[in-house]
């Protein structure tokens, strides 16, 4: 591809695209990711024994900032009206599945939010539990995180629920 085919990059100059003329529309975006932990681990959150406190809760919270602030992460992300932001977990033996649903009435998507909403909440969980995740070399041989996703992005026309 040659520069002068990418919206935000012309030779050395860089730019957001200029939306204005876009038309307000209900934009929804969910994206997913999963970070696995040991069994010890899983049973410490299970049970809210980790000593920094709710693993979960915290990284809802976390979530829902960090969807708020993608503009101030991502450099050419507009900085959008969000409308409501949902984190759900799915949690399993050796496992956390984070899901953010992030939604908004403007003229770009929210995918991105969705996605900084995602990952934020599982770098919290691994922040919240790293004391017990690491080995007796201060690593994380099970620690991993992954399979972050875009599931779903849907606009409609305003009304139109």
């Amino acid at each position: 591809m040659r520069s002068s085919d990418f919206t935000h990059v012309e030779g050395d100059r860089v730019r957001m695209v200029d939306v204005g003329a876009k038309e307000d529309v209900v934009r929804t975006a969910r994206a997913s990711g999963i970070i696995r932990l040991t069994r010890q681990t899983m049973d410490l959150i299970k049970t809210g024994s980790v000593k920094k406190g709710n693993v979960l809760a915290t990284a809802r919270i976390a979530a829902i900032q960090a969807a708020k602030h993608t503009w101030e992460t991502i450099p050419l992300c507009h900085q959008i009206p969000i409308t409501g932001i949902d984190v759900d977990f799915e949690v399993g033996d050796t496992t956390i599945k984070a899901t953010a649903e992030v939604r908004s009435v403007g003229k770009t998507g929210v995918e991105m939010e969705a996605l900084c909403a995602v990952s934020t909440a599982l770098l919290t969980i691994w922040d919240m539990v790293k004391a017990v995740e690491k080995d007796e070399t201060g690593n994380y041989p099970e620690t991993r995180i992954s399979d972050i996703i875009v599931e779903k992005k849907v606009k409609e026309q305003p009304g139109k629920r």
